[in-house]
């Protein structure tokens, strides 16, 4: 390929032996190689190694356009630009031509008139692969002269040509993207008058551009990428066009938490500072997906919007900043995220889920309070004995004196700006919770994080009560909050 694309010339390229093939044949071979060389296309796309990815190499094979049909934030975007890496690096195009034209197979008047004016001494130019993707996000404003073409008057005028003539027209995107990859994404979007538009193209090749009836067979691989109809109200995808699409791929969210914390951990943007200085357990990790995965199962939330794989990495982002900042204001050289940082994810909650109406009378902040706590009370008992579900023949109550101190009045008031030594000694002043977590011999390193969801899952259990407060968060006894309200309302 360094060789070739030092050929300037047709005549030097006819003589190089170089042999022109369609982009979808180019796709083929390329995939083809690369399976038979174990080389990994999609790289970054994880979850559907098993899925989505072999159904896309079974439609490169059989050489078809491809339609994307999944929920917000499910990497269709991501793939579609992934297959640039299929394409050859270098292609020859007839140097000044509006539509890439082959110098060995032109198939527009232009082209056609270049080479038989300047035969073999045709200047040829060499595309590289990342100009050959092209994208457009379907909007309903989108018109038909965007996306096919329309009669320029202004060159009609400026080359004195009649508007009979070819020349007078200006080209839209699809016919620009000629030997290229295009992408229209969230088809839907299209006015069916515009997806009608692109009925012949996708069989025949043929343009129709006020009046003028072109024959040209455009190469294009097209990619159209699309939310479920059921969910798209905007519009839909008209039957006759998904009849053209040869190959519909469902894509899916993550099925496994470990998939989608490896996607979080990739996509997230955690400054080098941030990583040398804050630690973050992977319980918490794992913690944070489930509010996800809660989130897509919740009543509460339209499930045929989806919640987006945006919703954990924008909430990462925001758990390692909530400790940052707070590491900034207690003067700490170093922290650890916390369980009680998970409150500062809220915004990230909040603005990437549809409520349902009983979730919109719950209000988004509730509902988001409500997904943080179930992922807490599920962590809790993954480590911790079930307080609800203590066998008779246990002689002791492993939470009892946690309890009985609570139940003597105490209180733990966890500041959310408190520095590391604050936080260890507001916690290890709760009586017997040290002791507990010692008795189930959970890695040492990591006591400070068991004894906050220890505290944390009781009060979801209502073990212990919790109150938000503007600063902290404040854990105590239910019964004697109970009797305090009573005898505050007595006088």
């Amino acid at each position: 390929m360094t060789e070739l694309i030092k050929i300037k010339t047709l005549g030097a390229l006819k003589k190089s032996g170089y042999v022109s093939k369609s982009l979808k044949e180019e796709l083929r071979d390329n995939l083809i190689t690369a399976l038979q060389n174990k080389q990994e296309i999609f790289t970054g796309i994880k979850g559907f190694e098993d899925t989505v990815i072999p159904d896309l190499e079974r439609a490169i094979l059989s050489k078809h356009n491809v339609l994307l049909l999944g929920l917000r934030g499910q990497a269709k975007t991501k793939i579609a630009r992934l297959l640039v890496r299929l394409m050859d690096e270098y292609i020859p195009v007839i140097k000044g031509n509006e539509l890439n034209d082959d110098p060995l197979n032109p198939i527009t008047k232009q082209g056609k008139l270049t080479i038989q004016e300047h035969g073999d001494k045709t200047e040829v130019e060499w595309m590289h692969r990342d100009d050959r993707y092209v994208e457009k996000l379907a909007t309903p404003d989108v018109s038909i002269s965007d996306l096919i073409g329309d009669v320029d008057p202004i060159k009609a005028a400026t080359l004195k040509l009649p508007y009979s003539d070819e020349r007078v027209i200006h080209f839209g995107l699809v016919p620009r993207s000629h030997r290229c990859i295009f992408v229209i994404n969230e088809l839907p979007d299209l006015q069916p008058r515009i997806q009608v538009s692109l009925f012949n193209i996708l069989q025949e090749g043929d343009l129709q551009i006020r009046g003028f009836k072109l024959r040209l067979p455009l190469d294009i691989q097209f990619v159209f990428t699309a939310n479920p109809e059921d969910y798209t109200n905007r519009g839909s995808i008209i039957t006759p066009l998904k009849d053209r699409i040869e190959s519909q791929i469902l894509t899916h969210y993550p099925r496994e938490i470990e998939t989608a914390m490896e996607i979080t951990a990739q996509e997230a943007g955690i400054t080098e500072i941030q990583a040398q200085k804050i630690s973050f357990p992977d319980e918490l990790k794992r913690l944070l997906e489930m509010v996800s995965f809660n989130a897509r199962e919740s009543e509460l939330i339209d499930e045929k919007s989806g919640v987006s794989a945006r919703l954990s990495i924008s909430a990462y982002e925001n758990l390692v900043s909530t400790a940052e900042r707070r590491m900034l204001i207690s003067g700490d050289d170093e922290t650890q995220v916390r369980v009680t940082d998970l409150w500062g994810i809220i915004p990230a909650i909040t603005g990437k889920v549809e409520l349902v109406y009983e979730g919109e009378q719950e209000g988004p902040y509730n509902v988001a309070i409500k997904l943080i706590g179930q992922a807490i009370k599920e962590m809790f008992l993954s480590i911790f004995p079930n307080p609800d579900k203590r066998s008779k023949r246990e002689e002791k109550d492993p939470y009892g004196v946690i309890k009985e101190w609570f139940g003597a009045g105490n209180h733990l008031e966890l500041l959310n700006d408190a520095s590391n030594a604050e936080f260890e000694s507001s916690l290890d002043g709760v009586a017997g919770l040290k002791k507990m977590i010692q008795s189930l011999n959970l890695d040492k390193e990591k006591e400070t994080f068991y004894k906050e969801l220890a505290i944390h899952g009781l009060s979801e259990l209502d073990i212990i009560s919790k109150d938000f407060l503007d600063k902290s968060t404040e854990f105590s006894d239910p019964l004697s909050e109970m009797f305090d309200d009573f005898d505050d309302d007595s006088f």
